[in-house]
């Protein structure tokens, strides 16, 4: 068994919109898949979004080697086009790896926004792994860049 470790964790990424329209791409499920859904090749088992106080988010997936991957959050406060809170915790094989607060903010820059994420993680796993799942966070958030801009037509 390993021990829990801790950690806190920042990201931040400049989005090419305005705070109200990079909302957008938190609270509208189509606009989060484009995103947020990163590997083609797993399975989507279950796929919830009730993005509003008190909703709830839930994701499942197999992955090719079959095993399955959960995503469950709870959403605690939504200001629109300004802040996100919520929790999660994320399932691998049936075992618990994390659980999570995130806090993402959205900060006007002139014509731009930018996004900081806030994440303070319990995570279950070895040092390697919690590594590799903040840089995946990292990934996502840039792929979330590119999808912006992608969407307004803007050269990244």
């Amino acid at each position: 068994m390993n021990a829990v470790q801790h950690t806190t964790f920042v990201i931040e990424r400049e989005l090419p919109a305005g705070p109200r329209h990079a909302f957008r791409f938190w609270s509208d499920p189509i606009l989060k898949k484009q995103w947020n859904d990163c590997h083609p090749d797993w399975t989507v088992l279950e796929d919830c979004f009730d993005f509003r106080v008190e909703g709830t988010e839930a994701k499942r997936w197999r992955m090719p080697d079959g095993t399955e991957l959960t995503f469950r959050a709870n959403y605690f406060d939504i200001l629109p086009g300004q802040r996100i809170i919520y929790g999660f915790e994320m399932s691998l094989g049936g075992q618990r790896v994390s659980a999570s607060m995130a806090t993402v903010e959205l900060q006007p820059e002139g014509q731009l926004t930018r996004m900081v994420y806030t994440e303070q993680m319990a995570f279950l796993g070895d040092s390697r792994s919690m590594q590799a799942r903040i840089a995946g966070t990292g990934t996502g958030f840039d792929k979330l860049v590119e999808v912006v801009a992608r969407e307004l037509g803007v050269v990244h």
